[in-house]
């Protein structure tokens, strides 16, 4: 059932929204000024019972990432708060709309991060192009420490905060978080060894919590609300992931944006109800969260009999009508990723768009590790020959050795980010890729991938 919300966005439509006024005549800063009042543990444990799971790809739960912080801080080992901002992901572009429309929504959500970890500091890292994102966000800091909710006395408290804005360079790696960290540190952004991870070494060798842009501007919904009741939001088939999120659908669809809805919305409730259905033609599928996660079908049927299965509910139904949570679309073989989903219509070339992907993450590629390095060039090159009607039979098996190699021998997720759109791709078009060799890469459609 379609349940949107207007919470995240209840200023994207109203006239200087952005503005601080327009945000405190809606009581925009008393949550910050609660937090910062209230008993450390008490904090977390609301978030830890409102069950956001992290907005940016991994949907790790943020309150039990916050409790992972040590405590009591040391003097001589500040905490820092480091918000992942990048949204370098193709196909995701709702961070944004926050930065540029609800920034003050953001600082708040900072300011009750910092008490919550014992930081005193947090860093917004946003990706150099997202220019009008900047500004918004750097007016709004200004806007706050001149009316008192940012320096060293926020509300009149004794508990500094201060929020700053911290430029990357438009490096896809940056968005795994330990490359940010190194970014932000002014080194080349190459993911790092884990352990330590970054609660213990993070920041400038401080422990660090790093959370999404959009996970942190939940946090005065949620105190406000209280956790339980913001994880009620989603109570649907108790899917384990609480509250309302933003929705993004690109592509072939009527009605591209970004939408807010209770988790738990469906891709036919996102692509047909909120997108207004597919555009030129039919769907042939729908990549849902990004472009690093596998691609779903609309003839792809939910195969769970075991009672026990996060699936079991949606057994013999589409994979289209699965409410979009981590834990389900990580069972359907995908992942929730940042919830953009991106469409294809059944006019667009199956081996164009996987060609179009791989030419990206070939590009992105921060070059540490040898199987993502050599790997995602030796696919793009693959599909080169596929486009040109030179490869072979042999060379489509390859492809998936390739992928398969990748998959758990790289430092950080993102060469598995590479490696499991490519598998999802040759999986779920292994006869059109087969037909194509055959034809010498003529395409079934003639149509140019988006």
């Amino acid at each position: 059932m379609l349940r949107q919300t207007k919470y995240l966005s209840k200023h994207y439509d109203v006239q200087d929204g952005h503005r601080l006024s327009v945000y405190e005549r809606d009581g925009g800063y008393q949550q910050a000024k609660r937090a910062l009042q209230m008993d450390r543990q008490a904090l977390v444990d609301d978030m830890k019972a409102a069950n956001i799971r992290g907005r940016g790809g991994a949907g790790f739960a943020m309150g039990v990432k916050w409790s992972f912080m040590p405590w009591p801080p040391k003097p001589d080992r500040p905490h820092y708060l480091v918000i992942n901002a990048d949204e370098g992901e193709p196909g995701t572009f709702k961070d944004r709309t926050l930065m540029e429309k609800a920034p003050h929504l953001v600082i708040e959500g900072c300011i009750i991060g910092c008490f919550g970890i014992g930081a005193h500091a947090a860093y917004i890292y946003v990706r150099d192009e997202l220019h009008l994102s900047k500004e918004r966000l750097w007016g709004a800091i200004e806007e706050a420490r001149a009316k008192g909710y940012l320096g060293k006395k926020p509300f009149g408290i004794d508990y500094p905060v201060e929020v700053y804005v911290h430029t990357g360079a438009g490096a896809y790696i940056c968005g795994e978080e330990t490359s940010l960290l190194n970014s932000l540190e002014g080194k080349r952004g190459e993911p790092r060894l884990k352990p330590p991870f970054p609660a213990q070494y993070g920041a400038f060798g401080m422990p660090t919590t790093v959370n999404n842009l959009e996970t942190i501007a939940a946090v005065p919904i949620a105190l406000e609300m209280g956790g339980d009741a913001f994880s009620k939001l989603s109570d649907l088939h108790n899917i384990k992931d609480g509250g309302c999120r933003l929705y993004g659908v690109s592509g072939h669809v009527n009605k591209p944006g970004v939408f807010e809805a209770c988790v738990g919305l469906t891709l036919r409730e996102l692509v047909y109800d909120l997108g207004g259905g597919v555009k030129h033609g039919e769907l042939l599928g729908v990549i849902p969260g990004g472009s690093s996660c596998p691609i779903i079908r609309p003839d792809d049927v939910v195969d769970a009999p075991d009672p026990k299965s996060p699936l079991h509910p949606w057994h013999g139904k589409s994979a289209l009508d699965v409410p979009m949570g981590v834990d389900t679309y990580r069972a359907l073989g995908t992942m929730l990723g940042t919830c953009c989903a991106i469409v294809l219509s059944d006019k667009v070339d199956p081996i164009l768009a996987f060609h179009n992907l791989m030419r990206f993450y070939r590009h992105e590629s921060c070059g540490q590790c040898t199987p993502c390095r050599e790997g995602s060039a030796w696919i793009f090159r693959i599909l080169d020959r596929m486009v040109a009607g030179q490869a072979t039979l042999e060379e489509l098996d390859r492809l998936h050795e390739i992928a398969d190699n990748i998959m758990g021998n790289t430092i950080c997720a993102f060469g598995e980010g590479t490696a499991m759109p490519a598998l999802g791709f040759l999986r779920k078009f292994r006869k059109e890729m087969e037909q194509s060799i055959r034809t010498k890469g003529k395409s079934s459609t003639g149509v140019l991938a988006p």
